[in-house]
Formats: C-alpha cells, structure tokens, sequence
C-alpha cells in the first residue's frame, strides 16, 4: 500500500490500480479481476469517483474510466504536504513553548556544568560545529582547555561563512606562537580585536548558547580540574553578550600586514591616530559644518574631506557620523 498518504484506503488503491492499467472497466469486471464483492466494488468506485479519481460513463452499464494520476494524486498530495508542514510547525512551536516551561522551573535546562579538560574541549567543538551566524570568543593568556592554534574547528566554520569576533587581552601575546596563529586566524576571515585585560573566559554560539569557565584555570593557574557551565538563552546568556559587546566597542582591531606582523597587540591603539588637519576637520564636523564648507575653509577637495572622515570613522569603529563624534569625545580626539 503507497498513496495511504494521499488519503487512499488500500482497497481503493487496488481498484484504481487495475482501472489504470485496463484504461477503463465495468463494475463487474473490476470486481472479477480484484476478486472484491461486487456490492464492495460498487462501493469502492462510489468513493473513487467521490475523490475524483474515478469518472463514469453515461451508457448502459455504467463504464469507468481513471482519471490521470498527476490529477487526481498530485493535489492531494500537495494538501497533505501543506498539512504536514503545519503540523511540524505546530510542534516546534509547541516544543520551544515546553522548552520555556522547563527553563522556567528547572535551573538545569539554563545551565549545565562541565568537568574536565577533555570535556571542556569537546563542547567547544560542538557549539563550533552547530555554529551558523557567529561566534564572539574572549581569549586570555594561559589556556585551560585548548592551546593557542589547536582550534581547527574555528577555520571550518569560517569556510562555511560563520562570523568569528574574537577578543584577545594583551598578555595572551607572550605565549610562544600565539601572534603567528592569530595572524592564520585574521587571514581566514577572523575579525580580531585586543584589550588590555579581559574578565574571564568567553564562547558565544550565535547568541544562543554561551561556555564559560567557573574558576580561574590553565596551566599557571587553577591546578584543579577546570569547571565550567554551558549557559543556555537566559538573561545570564543576555549578560554575558551585553559584556562582550561592551568590551569590543573599545578593543582595538588587530592589523596583520603582509609580512605577518600584527599591530595593536597591546590593547592601546597608536598613540595618536589622528594628524592636525585630522582634528581640525573633526572640530568642524562636530560644529555641524557641512563638507562643502569644511572643504572651502580647509583648501582641500570636498573628495578629501570624505575620505578623511570615512578614514576616522574606521579608526573609531563608527559606521555613522553621529557616532564617529561620540567616539572621538571619548577618546580625547577632540
């Protein structure tokens, strides 16, 4: 039995059967040859033709012949399809619904703790590897679980079009190897800032799920087994991604030139990004003076003038105006 998906009981789907390999028949044949009562042949041809599958000739006795099978089977499969799409539809929304439910009375669907290093590591490629819009890493110096370069599990991601925004602090340099394997990360696409000093340890996993280390570990920290707790969506998770957030809107990009060297490594930026002529075309557009303008009192091409601030609104990490002179009043442009 093959079309109950369609709506069709199995002895509906014997009669139809024959009637499309005959190309037409009586009741009676089709009773003799299906081996059904001739009372049940009737009956079976009555729903066939009910379902439109079926069309029955005007003489004596009645003739039958099939419709075609792309017009009587394909819209009902079609419905039945439309259907089964609701229907699952329904239950994820119906399991998000529990999921929430659960969320709300059982701590342990929020947050799940992981002992071990070896653990530590397999979540970290598996929130990796279910990744499908971006990861927001923070990486401090001394690893606990996974040691500068080992992560393949990033460049995978990357050539499937994942986003990675990774923070890095300062100290996280002086490991042996660490500027050449973020060098090879920043050439996979990896967008790479640095900061002073970083809170803890950090993954995000397309603001959905989030691992973070309970204690201070690594191999010159913690001794113990490291422990850390798998953060599901919660206001914790809103948390910590609010802290990320936070801490990469004053990190500085991270330069790889074409020798691998990587500039802005000590989390401080250049001393002073900006030239004379820089801050005196960013006092007049804070002013609210139009470019034309800036161009006329600054003898320079109103073309200049745009590229200027295009290139002061990418030092600032601003895709606006308005906040290109919010990032330079905090700091200390003006």
């Amino acid at each position: 039995m093959t079309l109950q998906a369609a709506g069709i009981t199995e002895t509906e789907e014997t009669v139809y059967r024959l009637l499309v390999t005959a190309g037409g028949s009586s009741a009676q044949e089709l009773a003799d040859r299906s081996g059904l009562p001739r009372t049940d042949t009737d009956a079976i041809l009555g729903s066939l033709m009910a379902k439109g599958m079926v069309s029955q000739s005007d003489g004596l006795p009645p003739h039958y012949r099939p419709t075609p099978p792309d017009v009587a089977l394909m819209p009902r499969l079609q419905r039945g399809s439309d259907a089964l799409d609701l229907a699952r539809a329904e239950a994820s929304a119906l399991l998000e619904t529990y999921r929430e439910t659960m969320r709300r009375q059982d701590i342990g669907q929020l947050i799940e703790v992981i002992t071990g290093a070896e653990a530590l590591r397999q979540h970290l490629r598996q929130i990796q590897a279910g990744a499908r819009e971006e990861m927001l890493w923070f990486c401090k110096a001394q690893y606990v679980a996974m040691p500068s370069g080992s992560n393949r599990a990033e460049y995978e991601a990357l050539a499937r079009g994942v986003r990675y925004r990774v923070l890095y602090e300062k100290a996280f340099f002086d490991d042996d190897g660490a500027i050449d394997n973020v060098a090879e990360g920043v050439r996979a696409g990896e967008m790479a800032r640095a900061v002073p000093h970083l809170p803890l340890r950090l993954a995000v996993a397309d603001r959905a799920i989030a691992i973070c280390p309970l204690v201070p570990g690594g191999p010159h920290g913690n001794p113990e087994v490291p422990t850390a707790a798998l953060v599901r969506d919660s206001n914790l998770l809103a948390a910590l991604i609010a802290l990320f957030e936070r801490y990469w809107e004053d990190a500085v990009p991270l330069v790889v030139d074409d020798s691998g060297t990587v500039s802005g490594t000590d989390g401080s930026g250049a001393a002073d990004p900006l030239t004379a002529t820089d801050r005196r075309l960013l006092s007049l557009l804070t002013a609210g003076v139009a470019d034309k303008a800036i161009a006329t009192q600054m003898g320079l091409s109103r073309r200049t003038v745009q590229r200027r601030i295009q290139r002061m609104m990418e030092l600032a990490g601003a895709t606006t105006r308005m906040q290109l002179a919010w990032q330079a009043a905090r700091q200390g442009w003006l």
